[in-house]
C-alpha cells in the first residue's frame, strides 16, 4: 500500500493563494492538503510533524510593510509556541531534519529566504540572498518561460526541461551578498529555475525576465534538493484552462505544467522518484 501522503498549506497575515495551492498539491496526489492559520500553529493546536510537505503560499505577509516577507520571517523564527517552551523554528528545524519537503511559491519564496533556508549554503540556515524591487519599479503580472537546472538536486523539478508559469510580484529580484554566494550558488547548481526565452534560454532581457533578477535567478533550492522557493506560480497553471492561449491552442495537454512540480514532490514522499 502506498504512502498516503500529507500536506499543509500555511494561511494568515496576508496569504491569499493557500487554496489554490492546497487544490495543486491534491491534484499532484496527496491525500490530504489542509489549509492552517498560523495562529493554529503557534497556539501547539496542529503539529508540523503530522505532515510530510509543508506549502508556503503566495500572498502579501503584513502587507509587505518590511520589505518582502521580512516581518513573517522574524515571526517564524522568534514566535514561541504556547504552552509548549518552543519557538516554530524548532519544529521547522524537526521538520528539515527529518528529510521532509518545504516549497514556497512567490512570498513563500521570500519568506525563505528572508529566514535563511534558501539557499542555506554548507548547510547553513543564514540569509545571504534577498528578494528585492523589480528593475522596473511596478508589479508584473505576466507569463514567464522557464529554464530547469537538470543538475540541480532539486526534486520538485527532477526530469522537467523547463515550464510556462505566471508571476504576480512587485519584488522578484534575486541579489547575493557576494560574488562569491552567487559562485556557489551556481556551481552547486542551486538556482534550480531561470527566466528564459521560448526556446528555455535563460535571458537578462526585459520582459522575459521580469525583474532583472541576478543571473536570471527565478527558484532555489538547498543543497539537498527538498527544500524550494520559486517567484513564478506553479499553482495558477495545473490545468488547460488557466493557459493564457487555451482558447486558441487545440493540443494543450490537460495538465498544466506547474502541476509537474507537485507530482514530483508527492513521488518524492512515497519513494517512487529515483
Amino acid at each position: 500500500m502506498s504512502k498516503q501522503v500529507r500536506a499543509i498549506v500555511i494561511s494568515g497575515n496576508g496569504t491569499n493563494c493557500e487554496r489554490e495551492t492546497a487544490h495543486a498539491c491534491r491534484l499532484g496526489g496527496a491525500e490530504v492538503a489542509d489549509i492552517v492559520h498560523l495562529s493554529e500553529l503557534l497556539a501547539g493546536r496542529v503539529l508540523l510533524e503530522d505532515y510530510h510537505l509543508l506549502a508556503l503560499a503566495g500572498g502579501f505577509l503584513d502587507g509587505d510593510d518590511l520589505g518582502s516577507a521580512k516581518a513573517g520571517a522574524n515571526r517564524l523564527l522568534h514566535a514561541p509556541i504556547k504552552g509548549g517552551g518552543e519557538h516554530l523554528s524548532d519544529h521547522l528545524r524537526r521538520f528539515i531534519a527529518d528529510g521532509k519537503l518545504i516549497m514556497g511559491i512567490c512570498n513563500g519564496f521570500q519568506l525563505m529566504v528572508k529566514m535563511g533556508l534558501l539557499p542555506a549554503i554548507g548547510g547553513t540556515p543564514r540569509q545571504s540572498v534577498t528578494l528585492t524591487f523589480n528593475d522596473n519599479g511596478r508589479f508584473e503580472d505576466r507569463w514567464v518561460y522557464l529554464k530547469a537546472d537538470s543538475e540541480s538536486p532539486c526534486v520538485f523539478t527532477r526530469g522537467i526541461e523547463g515550464v510556462y508559469l505566471p508571476v504576480r510580484h512587485g519584488e522578484g529580484k534575486l541579489m547575493a551578498e557576494s560574488p562569491e554566494v552567487l559562485d556557489r550558488i551556481e556551481k552547486g547548481h542551486l538556482a534550480v529555475l531561470k527566466y528564459g526565452t521560448a526556446a528555455f534560454q535563460p535571458t537578462m532581457d526585459y520582459p522575459q525576465n521580469p525583474n532583472g533578477s541576478t543571473a536570471a535567478i527565478a527558484g532555489l533550492c538547498d543543497e539537498t534538493g527538498r527544500l524550494f522557493g520559486l517567484m513564478p506560480h506553479p499553482e495558477a497553471y495545473v490545468h488547460r484552462t488557466q493557459h493564457p492561449r487555451w482558447t486558441r491552442e487545440d493540443h494543450l495537454p490537460e495538465e498544466g505544467m506547474g502541476l509537474w512540480l507537485f507530482q514530483n514532490a508527492v513521488r518524492f514522499i512515497r519513494g517512487e522518484l529515483l
